[in-house]
């Protein structure tokens, strides 16, 4: 989809649908002749109620008047879901070109949100279709609005183009995304943008095996497809502040190893790569809109599967700190995988961590889909993610850490347990484990098991979400000023 912004009216813009927002207690503020869209509103054929939708023709385009409802409570999350309401009606439209005429008196987030949503809409992930449902879609979006907002314009398109990226690699599936073919993804990603401010080094388990990286290595060994540990870097123009270490769990398929899963719903365990999706093109976005800040990527990729060479439960492996930990159960693998890759941060130079992982299915329970758990060990890093989070609409929530969940997890024969017999606090007690390979590195883990897929938010109803782009994109700019 092209994007583009305009100071243009919307008739002048050549556009053949013309998006009109209306508030509670407003009226329509460009009218077209005969005060047609007026004349709709007055009759109750259009409403302000919020995602009312209401189309008339005039002079050879449409005109889709949508309900903005209270504009106090208009939100930017607000805005998205409007402009995906709309996008809906376009596309079924036959919409070539739409143009959004923004609301007066709306800030530039507003506006941002406005491109988002309809992005996001837009997306479709139909490439194993023989016969998709190819109507075209839409092709231009235009904004049209009484001052210059090609900033933000621009800024949202790249997040939202990122964020769809990240929704390609959470829907495709395991058996054409292994490791290594998340591997070519980021080599493609570096190829893409160029340069000298964003490099890749990946290793395989060999070199995985050398680094002493025995938990990651663990979760491995059951899967003929290698293992990989994918290392992104970019350093910004003029970077300042401190290195901001993104850490990702891609774990491309996961069956629960020897602890199986059950098999209903296990087809949804390629999704258990989110983390690392997000990870590689929320950098892929900050190198693109070339962010003066310092990012190290750090991105753990594996299978998590059943055979002959599988970790078994009972046994103990040592992790790259030291750390020996129990295993006994193959099925709570993520945090094996990330708690080499927290290590690999802080012996890289982290000085501020944030890693993402479909870790727990106890934090659906807890939140459903509407926010990721957040954990730290610094309340004022966990402040300012928080607040990223808040700013980009990747909603998050503070649960505890405390002495009494991680005597929880004090192994019987080694230092700690990759799981405790009982489900109390599963989340927390997950979160404790991580945070024993962080030193005392400000980090924050956000457990985006329920956010990850299947949100049912009207842009991103089913399959990936690329939960998490917007938000860390947010934070790294937060972190250059």
């Amino acid at each position: 989809m092209q994007i583009e912004a305009t100071t243009q009216g919307p008739a002048q813009t050549g556009a053949d649908t013309i998006a009109v927002g209306v508030f509670d207690g407003e009226d329509i503020a460009h009218d077209v002749e005969g005060g047609l869209l007026q004349k709709l509103l007055d009759r109750g054929e259009a409403r302000r109620a919020f995602r009312r939708l209401a189309v008339v023709h005039h002079d050879d385009r449409r005109y889709v008047i949508v309900g903005l409802g209270d504009r106090a409570g208009f939100d930017t999350e607000r805005a998205r879901v409007a402009a995906a309401t709309v996008h809906g009606r376009a596309r079924e439209l036959s919409t070539s070109t739409l143009c959004w005429e923004v609301p007066h008196h709306l800030d530039d987030a507003h506006v941002g949100a406005l491109v988002e949503g309809t992005v996001l809409a837009a997306y479709r992930f139909d490439r194993y279709r023989n016969h998709p449902d190819d109507d075209g879609g839409i092709e231009r979006l235009i904004v049209s609005a009484h001052h210059p907002v090609d900033g933000p314009v621009a800024w949202a398109a790249a997040l939202a183009t990122a964020q769809n990226r990240a929704r390609d690699l959470q829907n495709t599936p395991a058996n054409e995304l292994t490791p290594s073919d998340l591997a070519h993804r980021a080599h493609e990603l570096v190829a893409e943008i160029g340069g000298d401010h964003l490099t890749l080094e990946v290793r395989g388990e060999e070199e995985i095996a050398a680094l002493g990286m025995g938990a990651f290595a663990a979760v491995a060994r059951g899967s003929h497809e290698e293992a990989r540990l994918i290392e992104l870097r970019y350093d910004g123009p003029d970077a300042t502040g401190p290195l901001l270490a993104l850490v990702g769990k891609a774990v491309t398929f996961d069956t629960g190893g020897i602890s199986i899963k059950p098999a209903l719903r296990m087809a949804e365990m390629k999704f258990d790569m989110s983390g690392g999706a997000v990870v590689l093109e929320a950098i892929g976005a900050i190198a693109r809109l070339r962010l003066p800040v310092r990012v190290l990527g750090v991105i753990g990729a594996t299978e998590n599967m059943p055979s002959g060479h599988a970790t078994r439960p009972g046994d103990i492996v040592r992790a790259s700190n030291g750390t020996t930990i129990e295993i006994n159960n193959t099925d709570a693998e993520g945090r094996l995988v990330l708690a080499d890759c927290l290590v690999h941060a802080v012996n890289h130079g982290a000085e501020r961590i944030v890693d993402l992982a479909t870790l727990t299915g106890a934090i659906v329970t807890t939140f459903g889909t509407s926010h990721a758990g957040l954990f730290s060990n610094d309340d004022a890093w966990a402040a300012q993610v928080q607040a990223a989070a808040a700013a980009s609409d990747d909603l998050v929530w503070r649960l505890p850490l405390h002495a009494d969940y991680a005597d929880a997890i004090k192994g019987r024969y080694g230092d700690i347990v990759n799981s405790t017999e009982n489900r109390k606090a599963a989340s927390i007690t997950a979160a404790e484990f991580l945070k024993r390979f962080v030193s005392d590195v400000p980090w924050a883990h956000l457990d985006i098991a329920g956010t990850a897929n299947d949100t049912g938010r009207p842009y991103a109803p089913t399959g990936g979400s690329g939960y998490g782009v917007r938000l860390l994109v947010e934070l790294a700019k937060r972190l250059a000023g």
